[in-house]
Formats: structure tokens, C-alpha cells, sequence
């Protein structure tokens, strides 16, 4: 790789500072031709999925620029919608905790349901419909077990002295009993500690949960974080063998630099996985290690890593953000053709 393809292509990690921070693959820029490309695009462009769950995915981005992958990261977060409880009715509310924070606390609770099924519910509409509304009720008072025995301390005898998610009932409305089930539309978990109640404190609410987006408010973000960061590059200079290999080992997180046998017996420094590298510039503190080790990272592989709430598995998350980027892009080219 000749120097001006490493600059373009790489962030190099120096002791006191980081060279080829800024960008450079605009048109123009040192003779060479970056014009935009649709087949060069797809030629590069690739993604792969190194470990996916329900609730979190981890993939590299390889071949895509910045401003993509940020724009992808901050759609997941603000603009992929979700549902979440917006408004409280308080009938009765007699605990410790006031209708204000009670209402917040709830609007926080992940639930199942797809919003992909529901509608975005009219601003000037009070009661809501079966197509943009999930009502849910929590009805609970606390009181004293009689088949406790009298002495007993008061936390012992309490009944319902925890409010959790698993007392919120679903209200079916309209035909939503004939296409959901409770599963499908409540808490997501059911052990989440909403209030604690003394003997003769009660709730008595209903809950309306609409379809929404994190730019609205962050109880609509369906993700728990979205982020990505620039896949670390390790190269070893020279050989490096012996109780230097130990502490070369010892700077880099583990699973970066491994050992094998070298020469007279002695342990070698390889590199394992400049995946795991957290670029901590440990190296730099050992005046032999510091110039034998080059840290870069590759300015267009992303690892990139989606932690869903579980309403939604994080692939079909982050097809939701491609949707939404697309959509974008048509209305700036139709706003241009205009």
C-alpha cells in the first residue's frame, strides 16, 4: 500500500496524536478520481454478520461511507417507531409515588407489540381506535394477609406490596381479541418493579399506548443503543519474542496478540484478532515496543452493533432504518426535481 492510499484509507495511532483524521475521498482530492459509482459501490460494499440474537446483533459495514453509517445509527435511534404507553388516566392513585412520575415510569415499560401493524394515532383524537391504540389497565391495592400470624413484621403480611409489569392487563379494543393475544401487545418483561405499596394503598389506571418515534420522545426508541466504531488494524513491525512478548501481550485487550513458539524456545508475539483492539496505547509506555506496533483503523469498516428492547429482533430493526433512509432520499430527489 503506496502512502497516499494508506492515508486515504487508514487512521495511524501515534503516540502524541492521530494522523489522517480527515476525510479525503472527495472528488478531486490528489489526482484521483472518487466520483460516486453505483456498480463500484456494489463491488465494495458488503456486510457481515459476525453474531445475532433476539435482542442484539453485532455485523461489519465494510465498504460505506461516514455519513451512511451515522445516519443509520441516528434513525435507529429516534426515527424507527415503537410503541409505548403516551397517556395515563388516574382514577386513584393512593402509593408513595405522584401521578406525574407514576406516568413517566410507566410510558418507560418496553412493550411487544409490532408497530408495524398499528397506525399513527390523529393529534386531535382523545380516545383513540383499535388501529392506533393498545388500552391496558392497572388495578391493584395492597392489603394485609389475614393467614399471616399478627406478629409478624408488615413487609411479611403485605399482598401485592410490589406493582409489577405482570398487573398490567390488556383491554382489547374492537376486533384487537380476534388478531392479538396478550403475548403478542404487553410488557415485554413481566418482573419490572413499577411502584411499592404500604397495606391500604391502591392504583386504579388505564393506559393508552401508542405508535411513535424516539424523536418524539426516547420511550419510542425501539433500540436500548445503536453504535458502531471503526475496525482496529494491528501490525506487527518486527519480531517481537521473549518477556517482550509478554508485555506486548499484556497492552492490548485480550485476544489481540497471541503468543506461539519461536526461536530457542522462546514465545512469539502474533496477531490474533485486531478486532478486540480498544486502541488503549499501552504500548506506547515500553520505549523497545512502542515503534515495533502499528495501531490504524479502516476508515470504511464499521463494526457496527444493535441492542434491540425487544419489541423487534435487531435485523429487522435495522431494515426498518434502510426503509426510513430510502423514504428520506426519495422526498430530498423529489424536493430537487421540482
Amino acid at each position: 500500500m503506496d502512502i497516499i492510499e494508506e492515508a486515504r484509507s487508514r487512521i495511524t495511532h501515534k503516540e502524541t496524536g492521530v494522523l489522517n483524521a480527515c476525510a479525503s475521498d472527495y472528488p478531486g482530492t490528489c489526482g484521483i478520481d472518487d466520483t460516486w459509482k453505483l456498480s463500484k459501490f456494489k463491488k465494495n460494499f458488503r456486510i457481515v454478520i459476525i453474531r445475532h440474537n433476539n435482542l442484539e446483533m453485532e455485523f461489519d459495514m465494510i465498504g460505506i461511507h461516514a455519513g451512511i453509517a451515522n445516519a443509520l445509527r441516528r434513525i435507529l435511534l429516534s426515527e424507527v417507531s415503537s410503541m409505548a404507553i403516551e397517556k395515563v388516566f388516574v382514577y386513584n392513585n393512593t402509593s408513595i409515588i405522584q401521578d406525574e412520575v407514576l406516568a413517566h415510569r410507566l410510558g418507560l415499560i418496553p412493550l411487544k407489540a409490532d408497530p408495524r401493524l398499528f397506525e399513527y394515532r390523529q393529534k386531535d383524537d382523545e380516545d383513540g381506535t383499535e388501529q392506533d391504540t393498545l388500552e391496558f389497565e392497572l388495578k391493584v391495592k395492597c392489603t394485609l394477609d389475614p393467614s399471616v400470624d399478627a406478629s409478624a413484621p408488615v413487609r411479611d403480611k403485605k399482598i401485592n406490596g410490589s406493582v409489577y409489569t405482570k398487573h398490567i392487563k390488556w383491554l382489547p379494543i374492537g376486533a384487537q381479541g380476534n388478531m392479538y393475544t396478550a403475548q403478542d401487545v404487553g410488557p415485554i418483561h413481566d418482573d419490572i418493579l413499577i411502584s411499592k405499596m404500604m397495606p391500604g394503598h391502591e392504583l386504579d389506571l388505564k393506559l393508552h399506548a401508542v405508535k411513535g418515534i424516539g424523536k418524539d420522545h426516547a420511550k419510542f426508541s425501539p433500540v436500548a443503543t445503536a453504535f458502531y466504531r471503526l475496525h482496529p488494524e494491528v501490525t506487527l513491525l518486527k519480531d517481537i519474542e521473549g518477556e517482550a512478548a509478554e508485555r506486548l501481550q499484556k497492552c492490548f485487550s485480550p485476544g489481540v496478540i497471541g503468543l506461539e513458539d519461536g526461536k530457542n524456545g522462546k514465545k512469539k508475539a502474533k496477531v490474533l484478532s485486531a478486532r478486540y483492539d480498544t486502541c488503549s496505547r499501552n504500548v506506547f509506555r515500553y520505549d523497545d515496543l512502542k515503534n515495533a506496533v502499528k495501531m490504524e483503523r479502516i476508515r470504511d469498516h464499521y463494526i457496527f452493533t444493535i441492542e434491540s428492547v425487544g419489541a423487534l429482533p435487531p435485523d429487522v430493526l435495522f431494515t426498518e432504518a434502510v426503509k426510513v433512509l430510502k423514504q428520506k432520499c426519495r422526498t430530498f430527489l423529489e424536493e430537487l426535481n421540482r
